[in-house]
């Protein structure tokens, strides 16, 4: 996580930019420097969670209501000096990032394998050293601050730098996490969550001016020497050679030094000594080995830059008639559209050219006016011959109809237009950087322009760009809200002419109204993955501790898949009626198998709410009583468990969604026993009476893989569960299936082992009579559910061989098949279903 070799270049060589401070006496400083402002740090949430998670236990699911207990510590500490947290949590994964992502991913799968080999071996959990955070720690801790009423913030894109950006505009006390990128931002002062003694209030700053100081850089520098050491955007190897290269003319390296900190002080030596002579005089392609990389060198530069920052190092020479001057230097706004649009100067006119934006190149198209017709006419740039291209206008469709320039016969040929979305698309290759480079024209468009959102002000921040910096700068609009996704499957070329290629664009949902009530949601971190669903229509899912020998249990990523399908269904309304015309939904789920090359595309799957499936404009925004019955009718039916509604109905809180829950995995999943459901429901029961002091000091006798994995699986339930109540217009409270409610990891290994071991239920329940009635009540009902469905709960003694490694049910429950599990014979093994951009809708699995 960010800055290759940075962390461990301060730590060994700089040790002096990192200086003790105290949080209360920075406070008091701040609060007597800018009187009436309260003292605010924003948290990078993402880092925090592993010094948050201070519970001893680890492997058995979580201890939840140990961890509710710190964070609440954590949150108290600060509030009684007079200091306002404000957390931010990672909203999305930046398609520049997923490389770096499915790394991570695929190194932590190789942890995982570790865990389990170790417990097989030692029947205990394995040392600190090798401690991997529960399942679902991201999203319950958005909602537990929020239950400690503490304002909690989802981000539109990568969090760090919407941090940083927060920190900045809000004149912040400083930002806390653990992340050098924090280093290269040019805001507020970044503080170490590794370093902090909660105690004392005391922790280490990171000073960025000291950095500069004794890398003989400036601040404006940092992004420069960030990209060239390697970031979460540029592969460390892409300037591999470069970095040695300046090694190896770089004549004050010392033998102390490690070599990753020679490294560091050479690069940062060649920018002050042979690149400073060229700054503002050369582009940095023409100093650097940036070759087909150029593009995406200039978008990792660009990333630093926060809203009206601008970078020296970025320049380009006045080559044709509208230039950008190195610099957009005023704002207009549009009183139609009440979009601000930013201007840049034509040198020779003296007149003002506003600007639009590409909002998938993130590039600015030139707007020229036609002198006959006095109207704006876009323009878009040719990377190589920094040519404009006009936008002429069909006079019988009414559309602007790109022009593009034959490099042989030096005319203008149209471009088409997208009959459907009512868009023109303009798409080339830059022969440089080898990237498609992609032009948007046409006011009616539906398509969204990338924004920022002030959670202070609500507003929306579009980024408009520099064509060939990406430089990011805050334009505010509020005007345009449709949203679309690009299906990688409809490309065609135009032979004909330069191999221009058009690209539809499917839309995901137009509805305006809805989009923002999702997008709302999203931002206060009241919901999780709808929005998501609604706008990319691209979804991920971290590792979740699962034994990829286990071949009887199968992965949480295809068990919770027909309900996600189902959800995909109610949330992309237009795909109710003919699911398979509807676009796939693009996932990247970790399972044991999945080597993350592509995402799965899973398709929507149809479901059968009584009454019909109503809107979301009614299930999100109308208020009348009667709805919240339409509501559940909803949710259950995502779980397909209508017919067990009066069943479900009769539960008590908090067990309610508990019980659908568990009904669903004993439905799905055959290797699944008595003994299992007894173990859930009696942790789930004996949890009620439980402080946090007697939790801490339970201790399971040893501990099992098998347990392990149904921890894990149990809280992965949970996840959904918020998933479907967010999407179905929160019918229960959310509380009722936080896991600090429901389910403590310990607990429930220690039932599980007395359940497999044949303990009876009053053991299970810690003799407590009225505990008894409650289970025999919950299991009565999951029981008489699973009937329902043909799926007759057994004990381990009934087991057959056939259950050794089956999980898929075959008989009545046809729904099952419909959500695209193979169910005929004896099942297939879940292992080999095959992992990829394999399209999952009706029948489709088969093995890999």
């Amino acid at each position: 996580m960010g800055v290759r070799g940075l962390q461990g270049f301060v730590g060994s060589t700089c040790p002096h930019i990192c200086t003790v401070v105290n949080f209360k006496e920075l406070a008091e400083h701040h609060r007597s420097k800018y009187p009436g402002c309260t003292p605010t740090i924003v948290v990078d949430a993402m880092c925090c969670l592993r010094y948050w998670y201070t519970p001893e236990s680890w492997i058995c699911g979580g201890q939840w209501r140990e961890y509710f207990s710190a964070l609440r510590d954590f949150v108290k500490t600060f509030t009684a000096v007079g200091i306002k947290l404000i957390f931010f949590f990672d909203g999305m994964v930046e398609q520049d990032k997923r490389d770096e992502w499915v790394k991570r991913r695929l190194k932590n799968n190789r942890e995982i394998s570790r865990i389990f080999h170790y417990i097989k071996s030692h029947k205990e959990q394995p040392g600190r050293n090798m401690f991997f955070i529960p399942s679902g720690l991201a999203v319950f801790t958005r909602f537990a601050l929020k239950t400690l009423g503490q304002e909690t913030l989802c981000s539109l894109q990568e969090a760090d730098y919407e941090v940083a950006s927060y920190g900045l505009q809000h004149n912040c006390l400083g930002i806390l996490g653990e992340d050098t990128d924090y280093l290269i931002y040019d805001t507020c002062p970044y503080f170490s969550i590794s370093e902090l003694c909660l105690e004392s209030l005391d922790t280490i700053m990171l000073c960025r001016e000291k950095l500069c100081e004794s890398l003989g850089l400036c601040v404006a520098d940092l992004p420069l020497l960030a990209c060239l050491l390697g970031n979460d955007i540029i592969p460390e190897g892409m300037f591999e050679s470069f970095r040695y290269k300046c090694l190896s003319s770089y004549t004050s390296v010392k033998e102390n030094f490690d070599k990753k900190g020679n490294i560091v002080l050479a690069v940062s030596d060649h920018i002050s000594k042979v690149l400073h002579l060229y700054q503002g005089e050369k582009k940095l392609e023409e100093l650097l080995p940036l070759g087909p990389n150029r593009a995406l060198f200039y978008k990792g530069m660009a990333s630093y830059l926060l809203p009206g920052q601008k970078s020296p190092w970025f320049f380009q020479k006045p080559k044709s008639v509208i230039t950008l001057d190195k610099q957009v230097v005023s704002m207009s706004s549009d009183p139609e559209s009440r979009q601000e649009v930013p201007m840049c100067t034509d040198p020779e006119s003296r007149q003002e050219v506003p600007m639009c934006t590409d909002p998938e190149s993130r590039q600015e198209v030139p707007m020229c006016t036609d002198p006959e017709s006095r109207q704006e006419v876009p323009m878009c740039t040719d990377p190589e011959s920094r040519q404009e291209v006009p936008m002429c206008t069909d006079p019988e469709s009414r559309q602007e109809v790109p022009m593009g320039t034959d490099p042989e016969s030096r005319q203008e040929v149209p471009m088409c237009t997208g009959p459907e979305s009512r868009q023109e698309v303009l798409m080339w290759t830059d022969s440089e950087s080898r990237q498609e480079i992609i032009m948007y024209t046409g006011h009616e468009s539906k398509q969204e322009v990338p924004v920022c959102t002030d959670p202070i002000s609500k507003q929306e921040d579009s980024m408009c760009t520099h064509p060939e910096i990406n430089q990011k700068l805050p334009v505010a609009t509020d005007s345009e809200f449709k949203l679309m996704c690009t299906n990688p499957e409809i490309k065609q070329e135009d032979s004909a002419n330069v191999g221009l290629e058009i690209k539809q664009q499917v839309t995901m949902v137009s509805d305006t109204e809805i989009l923002k009530v999702a997008r709302a949601h999203h931002v206060q971190a009241e919901s999780y993955l709808v929005y998501n669903i609604m706008s990319s229509g691209e979804i991920e899912c971290s590792n979740t501790l699962e034994d990829e020998l286990d071949q009887a249990l199968p992965s949480q990523a295809f068990i919770y898949r027909p309900i996600r399908q189902r959800v995909y269904s109610l949330l992309l309304e237009n795909c109710q009626d003919v699911a398979s015309t509807c676009p796939a939904v693009k996932e990247w789920f970790v399972y044991p198998g999945n080597p993350l090359r592509h995402p799965d595309l899973v398709r929507p799957l149809q479901m059968t709410v009584p009454g019909g499936t109503p809107s979301l404009k009614t299930l999100w925004l109308n208020q009348e009583p009667e709805i919240q019955v339409r509501r559940l009718d909803t949710l259950l039916a995502c779980f397909n468990l209508s017919s067990s509604r009066e069943e479900l109905q009769a539960v008590e809180s908090p067990f309610q969604a508990l019980c659908c829950l568990l009904i669903y995995l004993f439905v799905q999943v055959d290797t699944l026993c008595l003994e299992d459901l007894h173990a859930f429901i009696a942790q789930a029961l004996c949890l009620q009476g439980k402080s946090t002091s007697q939790l801490v000091n339970l201790q399971p006798d040893y501990i099992n893989s098998r347990a392990v994995q149904l921890g894990s699986l149990l809280v992965r339930g949970l996840t959904t569960l918020v998933l479907v109540n967010s999407a179905c217009g929160f019918p229960w409270k959310m509380s009722d299936f936080m896991p600090w409610n429901v389910f403590d990891g310990k607990l429930f290994h220690q039932k599980y082992l007395q359940s497999e071991k044949g303990y009876a239920v009053e053991v299970l329940l810690e003799q407590n009579r009225s505990r008894l009635t409650k289970f025999h009540n919950l299991k009565a009902v999951v029981c008489k559910a699973c009937m329902k469905e043909n799926r007759r709960i057994t004990g381990r003694v009934h087991w057959g061989s056939h259950h050794a490694g089956r999980w898929g049910r075959q008989g009545s429950g046809s729904h099952r098949t419909g959500s695209g599990y193979s169910r005929s014979g004896q099942g297939q093994p879940w292992r080999d279903q095959g992992p990829g951009s394999r399209q999952y809708e009706h029948d489709q699995w088969r093995r890999y």
